[in-house]
């Protein structure tokens, strides 16, 4: 079947992915962070069209900064770089937390039913796992000098006496991003390692090193470089995977702006043992992908909410929601007829710090998200809304200040060039930028992201006499270390004087426009 102009596939932020094939069925995994439920699961029938089936945690450790207790925070933390594989009839994920400097396992028979949560001894950054024919388990990670290490054969930790192998290695005064985003294959008898590869002054780079046996002299290129038109950005970093008919494709991503790092799909075809990227060193516009559910209507990756339950004891929400950090199941609820409530549980000094906002991924070129919220139940200088949420966040939300309500827009410019990973949360208050008076708490809400070739703005409406009105200019929203993930919408409320305050969400809608 022909696919014309499908990348990129999702659309959407799923960054480091990792793919492989269970019969006619294809799986893939992405570095989800802080976002709860983590692990995003996916599936697909022809490596082109993508939904969600399951997530493969709730929490990790939930510990103060994943609940966001105080003001601590895990920005640019939790699950990175997932290493998915499938052998003996059971799904593996293996990855490290930053934060918790601790290596998961999460194994299941079914990926939409339960995952048992391990862990593997020891730290091991952007590892993959590979279970070899002879019945021996390794594991390979790192970055710029990669290691190999065998492991028990319930990937527990490292066998007895077994200790780590260097089997590739950046030349001493490498500069750049050396390699890393392992991804373990044997094929044909061979050993075969993709990385994410950045010399400085090139751009994103896909690297490939081979090697006869697992342990042995593993010898390396570069396999792909291509920036599919979009100047200095690269697509790499991901696996691959073959068709039952026996071709093989690559799903890396590319840095795409403050939407996110969005998969790419990429043919491989072999000049002999070699693998080959793209056709003619360039990624394809179009496609011919053969899928064995040619008429599968699958689900979208972001949806509309009416928050309406018959039953509001039901706690589940859509698949494409997701919390920012761990939420705290007491402080939310469904309310009879219809709305989702949030309380407050603590006092914010900014939008960032606020439990329980609850989100979703943002779509590339364009998309917008409107929502109507019931301020009636906030307190003295609560604010509730819809945000656009990363580290230069920007966001219409309504406050109560001495008994009036008023819309405020609010947007943070961050500043500070060493604001990157590791540093523990911003604590410094947005601009309000706009503020009108309101004759009634409750309001419909709407932002327009504008993400086609790399505008990267958003606007801000809100619905006045049955019109949308537009509040202020643009914000320029933007990709950064701090939080290292795309642009998410989110639905939110924070307080700065008092706790306990209360806001109702109802009509959430998802407009995307490709």
């Amino acid at each position: 079947m022909p696919y014309t102009d499908i990348n990129p596939i999702t659309k959407c932020d799923y960054p480091d992915p990792d793919v492989i094939r269970v019969g006619d069925v294809y799986y893939m995994v992405s570095t989800t962070m802080y976002f709860m439920p983590g692990g995003a699961f996916l599936r697909s029938y022809d490596l082109a069209n993508w939904e969600l089936v399951s997530y493969i945690f709730d929490s990790l450790d939930d510990t103060p900064n994943e609940r966001l207790e105080n003001e601590l925070t895990n920005y640019a933390g939790g699950m990175w770089a997932p290493s998915l594989r499938y052998h003996d009839g059971k799904f593996y994920v293996a990855f490290v937390s930053h934060f918790t400097e601790t290596t998961y396992l999460f194994v299941a028979d079914d990926p939409e039913g339960e995952w048992t949560k391990k862990k593997i001894e020891g730290y091991y950054h952007d590892c993959s796992l590979l279970f070899d024919d002879d019945g021996r388990n390794y594991i390979v990670y790192g970055n710029k000098d990669i290691y190999l290490l065998e492991l028990k054969k319930d990937l527990s930790g490292p066998v007895d006496g077994a200790t780590p192998k260097l089997i590739v290695s950046e030349p001493e005064g490498f500069k750049g991003l050396g390699y890393e985003g392992s991804h373990f294959y044997k094929i044909n008898g061979k050993y075969y390692i993709f990385f994410i590869h950045w010399p400085q002054g090139s751009i994103r780079t896909e690297a490939c090193f081979m090697s006869d046996t697992v342990d042995g002299e593993y010898t390396g290129w570069d396999v792909f470089k291509d920036d599919r038109g979009v100047e200095g950005r690269g697509v790499a970093q991901g696996g691959i995977v073959d068709t039952p008919n026996g071709k093989w494709y690559s799903i890396m991503f590319q840095d795409s702006g403050a939407v996110g790092r969005i998969p790419v799909l990429v043919p491989v075809t072999w000049d002999g043992d070699k693998p080959v990227f793209g056709l003619h060193g360039k990624t394809p516009r179009s496609f011919n992908l053969s899928g064995s559910r040619p008429y599968y209507r699958y689900e979208q990756l972001y949806t509309s909410d009416d928050f309406v339950k018959e039953d509001i004891s039901d706690r589940t929400l859509k698949l494409q929601w997701q919390w920012n950090h761990s939420p705290n199941n007491a402080l939310w609820e469904y309310k009879p007829g219809g709305g989702l409530a949030i309380r407050t549980g603590k006092i914010c000094s900014n939008l960032t710090h606020a439990v329980n906002t609850l989100t979703q991924r943002m779509m590339f070129p364009k998309c917008e998200a409107e929502v109507t919220v019931d301020a009636s139940g906030l307190k003295e200088g609560d604010v509730a809304g819809l945000c656009a949420l990363q580290g230069e966040y920007g966001y219409l939300g309504i406050t109560v200040n001495a008994g009036i309500y008023y819309l405020i827009k609010v947007v943070r410019e961050n500043k500070n060039p060493s604001f990157g990973i590791g540093v523990s949360g911003d604590y410094m208050p947005g601009d309000v930028v706009e503020k009108i008076r309101l004759n009634d708490p409750k309001v419909t809400l709407c932002l327009k992201p504008n993400f086609e070739n790399m505008q990267d703005k958003l606007d801000f409406f809100y619905l006045k006499d049955g019109r949308m009105v537009k509040v202020g200019a643009s914000h320029k929203l933007n990709f950064r270390l701090d939080h290292f993930t795309g642009c998410r919408f989110g639905l939110f409320v924070y307080s700065t004087r008092e706790y306990g305050g209360e806001a109702v969400f109802t009509d959430f809608k998802y407009r995307y426009e490709n």
